[in-house]
């Protein structure tokens, strides 16, 4: 686990290819697998593979451009009735969505919609739920884009890892100290 961690790296640019149908379905069982709390499962799952509308998502924010040349977005929302940690139910099922990705050989971006603006006065999580028919009661928390890279990215180092944020029984006791 920790080495597809330190592999795992924001893709951006992927090839004009698509994927296999069952790995999107792979990717789709490993969202539906995901732990919530209280076993609420308050997710559901947006597959978007029309490349129409992969561009008009690619205008949601900045910072969602990747969703223009990707072979696939996957729009992971929820109902807020059904669970008050949606947020987190939602976020545990992306980042599994993704680190499956790069297990199939696939390239992922996380694109953060909740709390987004996709214009002045205008909220990216409005403009994704007019551009998909979504229903007002559900949240859209955020889209991975996928797709086969098209760019290399080097692996983190755990050099990298910031060790100085880990505190040992009370903040600001180095985890380190009986090392």
């Amino acid at each position: 686990m920790k080495d597809m961690l330190l592999k795992r790296r924001s893709i951006r640019k992927y090839k004009d290819a698509p994927i296999e149908r069952e790995k999107v379905e792979q990717l789709l069982q490993v969202g539906l697998l995901a732990p919530t709390s209280r076993n609420s499962r308050p997710w559901e799952f947006i597959v978007v593979d029309d490349r129409e509308l992969l561009g008009k998502l690619s205008e949601s924010k900045p910072g969602s451009q990747p969703l223009k040349g990707a072979a696939l977005g996957i729009v992971v929302l929820a109902d807020p009735q059904k669970s008050d940690v949606w947020v987190e139910d939602t976020s545990i099922a992306m980042i599994l969505i993704q680190l499956s990705a790069l297990s199939l050989g696939l390239g992922s971006c996380w694109i953060q919609i909740r709390e987004r603006m996709y214009k002045e006065g205008v909220p990216a999580e409005q403009y994704v739920k007019e551009v998909l028919g979504i229903p007002e009661n559900l949240k859209v928390e955020a889209i991975v884009s996928l797709g086969y890279p098209d760019e290399v990215r080097p692996a983190h180092r755990e050099e990298e890892l910031l060790s100085e944020r880990i505190h040992w029984n009370q903040f600001a006791k180095s985890w380190q100290h009986d090392a």
